[in-house]
Order: C-alpha cells, then sequence, then structure tokens
C-alpha cells in the first residue's frame, strides 16, 4: 500500500498570506483532500491521487509568497526563509514520530523495530522517499514498507527537498534578472515571465522523465523526487498564470464543480497506485487547478461555497497533523488487532482518534512554537529550535538503535551448541530438548540473513545478454573440479546457505542465474513475459557454457491449497540439459505461509500453535517431485522437507534458529545448519564423491 501526504503549506509560506491573500476555499480543498486520503487508506486500502494535489498547492502557494516579495522589492534571505519553514513543520513531525516509536515498542514485534529506527532517521531528515524507493524495488526486503507506520513521510520528504531548492531558483531568477537588465540585456524581460520559462522548462522534462520512469520502473518512479517536479512546476506555473486567468462567473462555477467531481473521482476511476506518477496525475492536479482557477465566485452555486465554510477552513488547519497522524494509526491499530482490513466501525474509531491527536498537535505543538516571538527575533534562535527539534528526536532513536547493536552482538555470540539449528532434527537428535539460548538471527538481523555469491561472472563465465547482467560466480583459486550452474528464484537462492560452502570446500565452480519470483521452467503462460525472457536467456547460457550440473527447484509450493504442485514447464525446460549430458538436481521446495512466521515467534512464543502450522497444510504427499521420477536421464531429486516439517508440523524455530526470515524464506542462518545433511542427500542423489 502506498500512502499520500499533505503538508501544512499555507502557514509556511509566510503570516502576511491570512492577512491580505488568504483564500479559504485553497485551505478547505486542503481539508477535503486529506478527508479523501484518509477514507481511501482506512476503507478502500487504496491511494487516492491527494498527494499529487498537495504538492501542486504547496508550489502554488510558495510561488505566491516569493513572487509578491521580488515584485514589491522586498528583500528575502534564504537561510532565514529555510529556518523559519522547518521550525514550523519539525515540531509536528517529531511529536508524531515519536509517538510511532511508543506505539512501535509496545505493538510491533521486535524484527521490525530496525526498519522503523531506519525510517524514523531518514524522515527527520527529509530523506525518506529515496529510503522507500530503494525498498519499493528490493524484492528481498523483509518489510516491504507497506505496513510502516512512518511509510506517509515520504512525501513530506519530498516537499521539504523542493522547499529547498524552489527558493533558490526564485533567488537565482532574481538575481539573472537583476544582471540582464544592469547589462541592457532582455531589457523587457519580466520576472514572472523569467519564472514562468524557468518551471515551464522543468515541468516538460520532469513530465516527460516521470512518463518514462513510471512505464519502466512504476515502483520507484513513485518515490523519485524527479518523477514529481513537474507537479510543483504546474502549481509554480499557475499561481504565475492566475491574475491573468478571469474567467467569467458561470464559467467558475462549472470550473469549481468540475473540478471537484474530477478530484474525488480519481481514485476510484484510476489505478493511482500502479500508473503514479506519469500523465495520469495530470488528472487530480489538473482538477485542484481547475478549483483554484474557479477562486471565490460569489455565487450560492459555487464550489468555495463549500469549500471556504468554516468547518472545512477548520479542517484545513488542523490537515497537517492528521495527515501526520492517521497512518501511524491506522498501520499500529490493524497491529495491535490483528485485523486485515477495518469495517465501518473501526475505520470510524481509527479517524476519530487522529482527528484528536490532530486537533491536540496543532493546539498545543504547532501553533504555539508557530506564534512563538522569542524566535523571530533573531535567525541563531529559530536554529536553536530547529536543532533542539532534531535532538529531541534523535536521541532516543540513537539509544535504540545501540541498545539494539548490542543485543545482537550477543545473540550472535552465543556458543553454536546452544544454537543446533537443523541438527536438532537428525537421528541421533531427534526428541532431545533444545537448550535455552536466544533464538538466531536475532530479530536485528533477519533482514538481511540471506545467502548469496556476490562477484559478476567474468572471463569463461562472461555473458554478453543484457538480461543475465546479475550472473555471478564464485571460482575456486585452484582449478575447479565441478562447474554448477544455479537457476531460479529466491528460492533456489536461499540453498546457497549450503550449497555455497560445500562447493568452496570441494572446489566446485558456482554460477548463479537467478530472478526474483521466476521460478525455472520451460515457457509458461503462468509466467511473466520478463521471467520467460529471462528462463529462454538462462537456458541458452546452460547449453552455451555445459557446466556439469544445474541446480533448481522443482517443486512449486503455494500459501493455500493444493499447497504444492509441479513447476510449470519444469521437464521441458531441464530436457535439453539432459540430453546435452549435463546433471540437473531438483530441490523440493519448501513450505510457505499466510503469515510472517518470526512474528508469530516474536508475538506469540515459539510453541504457540499459530507458529506450528500442520505439514498437512503446508506440503502435500506424494511430492510431486515423484512425478519426475525416471521421465529424465540424469536428473537428480533432493527432498530436504524432514528437516523443515518435522513431526507433523512445520515449526518455525528449530534447535533456537529461525527457520523462516518471513512467510516463505529459509534464513541463511538455518540453511547453513543444514549443511551436513545438505551435502549427505546431495552426494548420495547424484552419486558424486
Amino acid at each position: 500500500m502506498t500512502t499520500d501526504a499533505p503538508i501544512n503549506t499555507a502557514k509556511e509560506v509566510g503570516t502576511n498570506i491570512r492577512k491580505s491573500t488568504f483564500r479559504p476555499e485553497v485551505q478547505g480543498l486542503r481539508a477535503l483532500a486529506v478527508l479523501m486520503v484518509v477514507a481511501y487508506h482506512v476503507w478502500l486500502g487504496r491511494v487516492s491521487g491527494g498527494v499529487d494535489i498537495f504538492l501542486l498547492i504547496s508550489a502554488f502557494l510558495l510561488t505566491l509568497s516569493f513572487v509578491r516579495k521580488v515584485e514589491a522589492g522586498r528583500p528575502f534571505g534564504l537561510l532565514g526563509h529555510w529556518l523559519h519553514l522547518f521550525k514550523r513543520l519539525l515540531p509536528a513531525a517529531v511529536v508524531v514520530i515519536l509517538g510511532v516509536l511508543a506505539g512501535t515498542w509496545l505493538i510491533l514485534p521486535q524484527s521490525r523495530w530496525p526498519q522503523v529506527l531506519d525510517q524514523a532517521w531518514a524522515s527527520l531528515l527529509y530523506g525518506q522517499n529515496w529510503l522507500l524507493a530503494n525498498t519499493a524495488v528490493d524484492y528481498y526486503a523483509q518489510d516491504h514498507a507497506g505496513a510502516s507506520p512512518l511509510q506517509h513521510f515520504w512525501s513530506l520528504s519530498i516537499q521539504g527537498q523542493v522547499f529547498i531548492l524552489w527558493p533558490v531558483i526564485f533567488a537565482g531568477c532574481a538575481a539573472l534578472l537583476a544582471l540582464l537588465h544592469r547589462i541592457h540585456a532582455f531589457t523587457g524581460l519580466t520576472y514572472r515571465v523569467l519564472l514562468t520559462l524557468v518551471f515551464g522548462a522543468v515541468f516538460a522534462v520532469s513530465l516527460a522523465y516521470s512518463v518514462e520512469q513510471t512505464a519502466t520502473n512504476q515502483a520507484y518512479a513513485y518515490f523519485d523526487t524527479r518523477a514529481r517536479l513537474w507537479e510543483f512546476a504546474l502549481g509554480s506555473l499557475l499561481a504565475l498564470a492566475l491574475p491573468y486567468l478571469k474567467p467569467a462567473r458561470a464559467l467558475r462555477v462549472v470550473l469549481g464543480w468540475a473540478g471537484l467531481a474530477a478530484m474525488i473521482s480519481c481514485g476510484l476511476l484510476l489505478t493511482v497506485d500502479r500508473s503514479f506518477p506519469g500523465f495520469v496525475a495530470l488528472w487530480p492536479t489538473l482538477a485542484a487547478a481547475a478549483i483554484i482557477v474557479a477562486g471565490q465566485t460569489g455565487s450560492r452555486f459555487g464550489v468555495d461555497r463549500f469549500l471556504g465554510s468554516k468547518a472545512a477552513v477548520a479542517l484545513g488547519d488542523n490537515s497537517y497533523a492528521l495527515y501526520l497522524w492517521h497512518w501511524p494509526v491506522l498501520v499500529l491499530a490493524l497491529a495491535a488487532t490483528g485485523v486485515d482490513a477495518p469495517n465501518l466501525v473501526e475505520g470510524l474509531g481509527i479517524v476519530g482518534a487522529s482527528i484528536v491527536l490532530a486537533v491536540l498537535t496543532t493546539r498545543f505543538v504547532e501553533k504555539p512554537l508557530r506564534d512563538w516571538h522569542w524566535p523571530k527575533l533573531r535567525a541563531w534562535r529559530t536554529a536553536v529550535v530547529v536543532v533542539a527539534c532534531g535532538a529531541l528526536l534523535a536521541g532516543p532513536v540513537a539509544l535504540w538503535q545501540t541498545t539494539l547493536t548490542a543485543e545482537e552482538a550477543a545473540t550472535a555470540a552465543q556458543p553454536r551448541e546452544l544454537t543446533p539449528g537443523a541438527a536438532a532434527l537428525s537421528p541421533e537428535n531427534a526428541g532431545a530438548p533444545a537448550p535455552q539460548a536466544k533464538f538466531i538471527p536475532g530479530p536485528s538481523a533477519l533482514d538481511s540473513d540471506w545467502a548469496g555469491i556476490h562477484a559478476p561472472c567474468t572471463g569463461a563465465n562472461a555473458t554478453a545478454d543484457p538480461i543475465l547482467e546479475g550472473c555471478r560466480q564464485e571460482v575456486p583459486e585452484e582449478g575447479a573440479t565441478k562447474r554448477i550452474v544455479v537457476l531460479g528464484d529466491s528460492h533456489s537462492q536461499q540453498y546457497l546457505g549450503a550449497l555455497a560452502p560445500i562447493a568452496e570446500a570441494r572446489g566446485w565452480e558456482l554460477v548463479t542465474l537467478l530472478m526474483p519470483a521466476c521460478r525455472f521452467g520451460a515457457e509458461s503462460e503462468t509466467r511473466n513475459a520478463e521471467c520467460n525472457a529471462y528462463n529462454r536467456a538462462s537456458a541458452a547460457y546452460v547449453l552455451e557454457h555445459r557446466p556439469d550440473a544445474v541446480f533448481t527447484v522443482a517443486s512449486l509450493t503455494l500459501e493455500d491449497a493444493p499447497f504444492e504442485t509441479e513447476v510449470p514447464g519444469y521437464l521441458e525446460g531441464v530436457r535439453p540439459f539432459a540430453e546435452a549430458g549435463i546433471e540437473i538436481v531438483g530441490i523440493r521446495d519448501n513450505p510457505r505461509f499466510t503469515f510472517n512466521m518470526p512474528e508469530c515467534v516474536q508475538r506469540n512464543g515459539a510453541h504457540a500453535p499459530e507458529c506450528n502450522p500442520s505439514l498437512d497444510e503446508s506440503l502435500v504427499e506424494p511430492s510431486p517431485l515423484e512425478s519426475y521420477r525416471g521421465k529424465l536421464e540424469g536428473l537428480h531429486l533432493m527432498d530436504l522437507s524432514d528437516f523443515i516439517c518435522a513431526r507433523g508440523v512445520c515449526p518455525a524455530v528449530v534447535g533456537n534458529v529461525y527457520v523462516y526470515k518471513d512467510d516463505n524464506h529459509l534464513t541463511r542462518t538455518y540453511v547453513e545448519s543444514m549443511i551436513p545433511m545438505f551435502e549427505q542427500r546431495l552426494l548420495a542423489a547424484t552419486g558424486w564423491s
């Protein structure tokens, strides 16, 4: 799930806005937009497009303020402006983040704590969008940020970055114009026209980039500041053009209601979360622009009569705090209750609690600091307030991270005999109780507990095919006694925790050709085009390089019934290898679940029934591998499921080691504990020595 967020734009751009140029319909527009965001998140579980409206309004109001100052000949200091701005923004944000940290400690499992702490830093430093952009494309991230109570700070981060950049543009254009006039060049050029040219260029370049990136890498583009700059530029262009846009009253009434209808319908009619921020984002931004152009119509039928009402303006005054609170309240409430999605009554409770917290934050934090006279007297005093706000958050976050690091080190330093892992299921240890110890890997290390090899393929293993740029190799210093290519997805990769150490000990060369969520097999309609293309390229690589063997996962597990099937096109995919004299090792897949296994343990304990699902609901018997036997010469089948699921259950913890790192991937630590059993069965299946 992706989130939208407003910012307190009507207050940052200067105290004179309310006194002389305050537009109540714009404040009401912000109120309606935040209500849409809240409602869409709480009940519809999707994005409303409201973020785009807030970005446009931010730039619109900021541009109005700076243009007035320049055209009136009033000076503005960039440093003073920035200090004043962040003095207004940080206090409420810090209070909310501290509240989130408290909720995280009380409600969320320990494996989530490191991610929340990292995001607390990113939110404080206005870099959350880049952190989430990288997470969004990281298939192997344990927590895909969708359940992060701080995810909504991504748009505040983008706005913070633009609030630094835009004043530089305003100041730069003012300086450039003065220089041009001084040398008697372009004497007819006005400040407003120069800004229009600059922001027009930003709009065109950013929109083109946004369209291209959204089409090719939407998950990253959604959080990319560069793909969002055009929305700010559109708001600035609107502010620059507004004095010249004077439609008749009747047309403004129509514009207002048309804009409102388009704004409300955007999230219902468009797949916002999968198509934004490309050209489709013109829908909500132009809708908001239409409402702003409509302005104050003076007609009792105008939309401004509704948006400019006292109730709408009052909600707009609290919209920044409301957005800050509603998302963490929603996430933490769902985590505490175990509810996937709130019903009408539960949702109203979440919205009500968010409004109460927003009003309290605005009244007792944001407004007092905004009106505090002492910091206004000197820039250094404003800086003191900004630094103090940051320190108020940075201290607890740093202390908590230090504590987690120390605990993680203590957990990792335990004697190995206390954490036997899969060895606890070997026949000689069967039934013996596990010793008392902390479970490994520690919660802070779970996210990075991945197996893998990292050196790019070079020399004899190099490939010119760009689709295989992720090819990785591990080559022994002396001549390899055997060459093995590992094919498939993350379920093949996880077994490198055992296969790579065995290969190193025996002098085998390993090459990996892996693509997330792409099980190896012949072309199939159940796979997407990219996966089919990757598998074709992988097969061609194997037939060109002729390794001794390939390693694959030969069955496919599912979260729900039938729980386990054959891999689509598996035999057809590996048949060319067998015909070329290349051996194939096919291992049985591990079970998948509908819940996060280590989080279940952290909430309920390792022995809780819900953390030890039945084998009958995880795998099927007989194994799908049985249907492959005798079909291809050189196909060797391995089954290690008895070291993952034992005595009729699939435990979350075995021998004080977490078996799973999430709902379907084995931890590297647990696979490493399987090395003796893995090697024994690999050699038995293949006859290798």
